[in-house]
């Protein structure tokens, strides 16, 4: 048996969440994100949400057939549980890291998430990398904000 790992393809990260309405704002309303699948099992209390951007090439692509998906997963009851927070990867030891989401413009998107009470963890006007912001969504991960050179 053999396998061609020039057919390989980065499909999706997953990230739990605590609270699917939050998190869904966040991804679709903020960031923009188009919410492509989802799969809800009432009897193991999970729901999968999978999230990423529409083009062109991935017209009628099914999930698996794209590239560069998020899927959120929400375990049952942990948006009641005030005991309830992830370690995203970023504490003391460090360890993940974070998603990188390009745009058009990164003042007016900064901009705009001001307006829209995002937090930041870092702003492109702080720091030596003035070409670059990171911001938070509702459970804590960080995504980088880039200006795509092509648009």
């Amino acid at each position: 048996m053999t396998t061609d790992i020039s057919k390989y393809r980065f499909n999706h990260t997953m990230y739990r969440i605590k609270d699917p309405k939050t998190s869904l704002h966040f991804y679709t309303e903020i960031l923009g994100m188009k919410l492509l699948d989802e799969h809800h099992s009432e009897e193991a209390k999970f729901s999968l949400y999978f999230l990423g951007y529409e083009d062109p090439a991935s017209n009628g692509l099914t999930r698996l057939a794209r590239q560069g998906l998020i899927e959120l997963t929400h375990n049952h009851g942990t948006e009641n549980d005030s005991a309830c927070a992830y370690d995203t990867g970023n504490g003391e030891k460090g360890g993940y890291g974070h998603i990188a989401v390009t745009v058009d413009d990164l003042d007016a998107a900064c901009e705009r998430f001001d307006k829209l009470g995002v937090k930041f963890i870092k702003r492109p006007t702080e720091g030596r990398m003035r070409h670059i912001a990171f911001i938070a969504d509702p459970d804590g991960y960080r995504v980088e904000i880039l200006k795509n050179p092509m648009l």
